[in-house]
C-alpha cells in the first residue's frame, strides 16, 4: 500500500514538505481546487522542485474547463513532469458548478463518460471528431474544424472522484483510478462493489484500479479525544457540503449504516445549531475515516485498509513541519512493517 499526500500551495513550507516527502519515499502529491487556488498551476511548481513524486489533481473540477483544454492541460504537466502527472477529475456539485463557474450541474454519470472519451482522444493524438448528448465537436454547422492535437500524444492515467452508486460503477468501467471519499475498511463494500461491477463490464478486476482514499494521520495516547474532534469536524462536509436535496457525502456514509445520524446532523447545522449538529456526529465517523491513536493502533489500522482493497492511502498531518514530517517518516515505516519490507537503503 503506497502513501500519497495533500498540497494547497502553502507556500515556502509547504513545498520542502513535499521534497522532504518525495526523500522519504511518498509516491504522490495530490493539489485540490475548491474555489480559490487553482489545481493545475501548483502541480507545474512542484515539478521543477521535484524528481521522482507522482503529480495529480484531487480533483479538477468538470464543468470549469472544456474536456478539449482539461487534455491540452494534462499533455503540459506530463510534459513539464517527464510523466509523472496523474489527473484527477470530478463532478464537484451544484453549489460550486453553478454557483462559482455559472455552468449547470446536469448528467453528472453520462458528462464525465463523455469528458474521459475526448480525454484519451486528444491525449493520444487522434483526430477530435466526437457525437455526444454534451459535447459534439466540431460543432455542427458552424466553422469549425475537426483538428489533431498538435503536442505529442502521450498515456494520462485518469482517476475519477466519485460516491454515488452509478458514478462509482462508471469509474470502474473507464477509469484507471478512483479517488474515493468518506471510506471506512469496515464498510468497503459499499463502494468497491459498484466500482467492481463497472471493472467486470470492461474485462477487468480491482487490480486493475489504484484505489486510493483519504486518512488524516495523528499519533496520541488519547484516540477517543482524536476521534471525537474529526468526527465533529464531518458536521460542516454533511450539513453545508451540499443542499437539503443533495449531498452526496451525507448519502455516502448514510448508505454505510449512518443515515439517521447524518440526517439528524444535516437537520441540526441547517437550524443554525452547529455546535449541536457537531456533538451528533457519531464517534465512530471520526475514528473508522482516519488513522488516530498509538503506532501500534494505526498500525492494525493500516492493515484494515490494506486489506480492504485500498492501494494508495492519501494522508493529512497537522502541525510544524518537523512534526508533519516526524508522523509521516513513522506511517512509512509502518506501512514497510506491514508490507513486510526493509528501510530503503
Amino acid at each position: 500500500m503506497r502513501l500519497a499526500i495533500g498540497w494547497r500551495g502553502q507556500g515556502p513550507e509547504g513545498v520542502d514538505f513535499v521534497v522532504e516527502a518525495e526523500r522519504l519515499g511518498v509516491h504522490s502529491v495530490w493539489t485540490a481546487e475548491m474555489w480559490g487556488h487553482d489545481g493545475l498551476t501548483p502541480l507545474a511548481y512542484l515539478a521543477a522542485r521535484t524528481e521522482r513524486i507522482a503529480l495529480g489533481t484531487g480533483i479538477l473540477q468538470l464543468g470549469a474547463r472544456t474536456p478539449a483544454l482539461l487534455a491540452m492541460s494534462a499533455l503540459s504537466m506530463q510534459a513539464l513532469s517527464g510523466g509523472r502527472f496523474l489527473l484527477g477529475i470530478g463532478t464537484s456539485g451544484p453549489q460550486v458548478v453553478e454557483g462559482w463557474h455559472g455552468v449547470r450541474f446536469d448528467s453528472p454519470v453520462s458528462r464525465t463518460k463523455e469528458t474521459v472519451e475526448i480525454l484519451r482522444r486528444v491525449t493520444g493524438g487522434q483526430r477530435l471528431e466526437y457525437e455526444g448528448a454534451h459535447y459534439r465537436l466540431p460543432l455542427p454547422g458552424g466553422a469549425g474544424r475537426a483538428l489533431r492535437p498538435m503536442a505529442p500524444p502521450a498515456h494520462v492515467p485518469i482517476y475519477i472522484a466519485s460516491l454515488g452508486p452509478r458514478n462509482l460503477e462508471l469509474t470502474g468501467e473507464i477509469a484507471d483510478g478512483w479517488l474515493g471519499t468518506c471510506f471506512m475498511p469496515e464498510t468497503a463494500s459499499t463502494f468497491l462493489d459498484p466500482i467492481s461491477v463497472g471493472l467486470a463490464s470492461s474485462g477487468r478486476t480491482l487490480a486493475d484500479i489504484d484505489v486510493a482514499v483519504p486518512v488524516n494521520v495523528e499519533f496520541t495516547e488519547d484516540e477517543e479525544e482524536a476521534a471525537r474532534r474529526h468526527a465533529r469536524g464531518y458536521a460542516f462536509t454533511i450539513g453545508a457540503m451540499g443542499s437539503p436535496e443533495q449531498n452526496f457525502y451525507k448519502n455516502a456514509f448514510g448508505r454505510q449504516g449512518f443515515a439517521d445520524d447524518v440526517e439528524a446532523v444535516q437537520r441540526l447545522w441547517l437550524d443554525g445549531r452547529r455546535e449541536e449538529a457537531a456533538d451528533r456526529v457519531p464517534l465512530e465517523l471520526g475514528r473508522r475515516t482516519n488513522l488516530l491513536g498509538t503506532p501500534a493502533t494505526v498500525a492494525g489500522r493500516l492493515a484494515a485498509y490494506r486489506d480492504a482493497g485500498v492501494t494508495t492511502l492519501r494522508v493529512s498531518v497537522a502541525g510544524s513541519l518537523d512534526e508533519r514530517l516526524s508522523a509521516l517518516s513513522t506511517l512509512m515505516e509502518l506501512c514497510r512493517e506491514l508490507d513486510g519490507v526493509g528501510r530503503p537503503s
